[in-house]
C-alpha cells in the first residue's frame, strides 16, 4: 500500500494550494481518507477528512471555511483545497487511509504517505 501526496509548495499570506492524495495498493473507495499536519517538535495534527462514499467531511476549527476535503474515487484521489493560507498553516501535510470509525484520531488510520511541505510566508 502506498499513498502520495503531491500540490505542496510556498505560497504568501493569503493564496491557494490544493493538495492531491492517490492511494494504491488497497481497495480506494472502501477507506476514508484524512489529512494531518506536523510541524517539527510537535504532535500531528487533525486537519480534515472525507466518508468512502464522500457524503461525510470533517474539519478542524482551526481550516473551517478555508479548506475543502473532496473526493474522486473514479481517478482514486483525494485533494484538499486551502484557501486563504495563513503562515500558521506551515506544516508538513500527510493524507492517511482508515478503515475504521473515527475520522479525527490519528491512531484509527491504517496507512500513511510520506508528506508534503506547504510553507506560508507572511
Amino acid at each position: 500500500v502506498q499513498l502520495v501526496e503531491s500540490g505542496g509548495g510556498s505560497v504568501q499570506a493569503g493564496g491557494s494550494l490544493k493538495l492531491s492524495c492517490a492511494p494504491s495498493g488497497l481497495t480506494f473507495s472502501i477507506y476514508a481518507i484524512g489529512w494531518f499536519r506536523q510541524a517539527p517538535g510537535k504532535e500531528r495534527e487533525f486537519v480534515a477528512a472525507i466518508s468512502r462514499r464522500g457524503d461525510g467531511t470533517y474539519y478542524a476549527d482551526s481550516v473551517k471555511g478555508r479548506f475543502t476535503i473532496s473526493r474522486d474515487n473514479a481517478k482514486s484521489t483525494v485533494y484538499l483545497q486551502m484557501n486563504s493560507l495563513k503562515p500558521e498553516d506551515t506544516d508538513l501535510y500527510y493524507c492517511a487511509a482508515n478503515l475504521g470509525s473515527s475520522l479525527i484520531r490519528s491512531s484509527y488510520y491504517d496507512y500513511w504517505g510520506q508528506g508534503t511541505q506547504v510553507t506560508v510566508s507572511s
